[in-house]
């Protein structure tokens, strides 16, 4: 049994497909069907039920699942720690919330390959609802994220500091100078984040409680987009202060005026409350202190 044969059954598993796991690991389907034939019959098990084109997981595969999922986190560990204990090499897993990809965390990336050229971050974009079963099943090492408080019994906060969520118009904008609050907002036509973001649900919830129908004219987990049609003057944005910085300093966006109730959010860094903390994390965990 080998790390390869595992992460490869691994990849099979979240791809649902011999064929679509050869080309994503750039194998030949032969090697991964070889590799998994090899895993069989050590263990003396099958793992997966071919049934013409289709395949499932056994019920010896899905108790597989866990311990390669270990065993894959335990190599990442020992790479990233039996090592240069001033240059650790090897591969750091980082869910980051799209919100710090669009500001903060470029620099703060650039900071890091420079202080740790060797170790390799490998970058997932997360939702709020998957952090903890991402971090519990050793998939990420550590996550960068831009939400409200995360309160599990499995994560430890390493850092947290309190953001800004706002709401953007182009400078020609109607509302543009005016100081607005919640009844304001009530024929506007807004621009919002997806159906899984809580920046959006905090909104809404909001407005809910004030009786307020919203006029929701976009929905999309792209801020990028989001502030392009704010800019064009199709309605008003509701996004994290730090994704509209170059736009508010190019006047392409202005921030409203906002006294209505508070939308509390926190980039925060977290971890699994078991996880070890080697150089690598630590080494990252400082920077993005440094950064604010």
């Amino acid at each position: 049994m080998t790390i390869t044969q595992l992460g490869t059954f691994l990849k099979i598993t979240e791809l649902n497909s011999f064929s679509a796991a050869a080309d994503s690991l750039g194998y030949a389907q032969s090697t991964v069907t070889t590799q998994i034939k090899q895993l069989e019959e050590e263990l003396g098990c099958v793992l997966f039920e071919r049934l013409g084109k289709t395949i499932s997981v056994t019920a010896s595969g899905e108790k597989l699942i866990e311990y390669a999922e270990k065993m894959l986190q335990l190599e990442r560990d020992i790479r990233l720690e039996v090592t240069d204990e001033e240059n650790p090499g090897g591969v750091l897993k980082l869910g980051v919330s799209e919100s710090l990809c669009i500001s903060r965390f470029p620099q703060i990336l650039m900071e890091y390959n420079k202080n740790y050229p060797r170790t390799e971050i490998r970058i997932q974009f997360v939702t709020h609802e998957s952090i903890p079963e991402l971090l519990q099943k050793g998939e990420l090492d550590m996550v960068y994220t831009l939400n409200p408080l995360i309160e599990d019994e499995r994560i430890e906060i390493l850092h947290k500091k309190q953001e800004k969520l706002g709401f953007y118009a182009a400078p020609a904008h109607s509302m543009a100078g005016k100081t607005i609050r919640e009844e304001d907002l009530k024929e506007v036509p807004l621009l919002l984040t997806g159906h899984n973001c809580n920046f959006r649900h905090m909104l809404l919830a909001d407005l809910e409680k004030q009786g307020i129908s919203p006029n929701i004219v976009l929905e999309t987990s792209s801020k990028e987009i989001l502030k392009q049609f704010a800019a064009g003057g199709f309605g008003v944005a509701f996004i994290p202060d730090m994704t509209a910085e170059a736009e508010v300093k190019n006047k392409k966006l202005k921030r409203l005026a906002w006294k209505g109730a508070d939308f509390p959010v926190y980039s925060q860094v977290l971890i699994h409350k078991d996880k070890h903390m080697n150089k690598a994390i630590n080494g990252l965990v400082d920077i993005i202190k440094q950064a604010g």
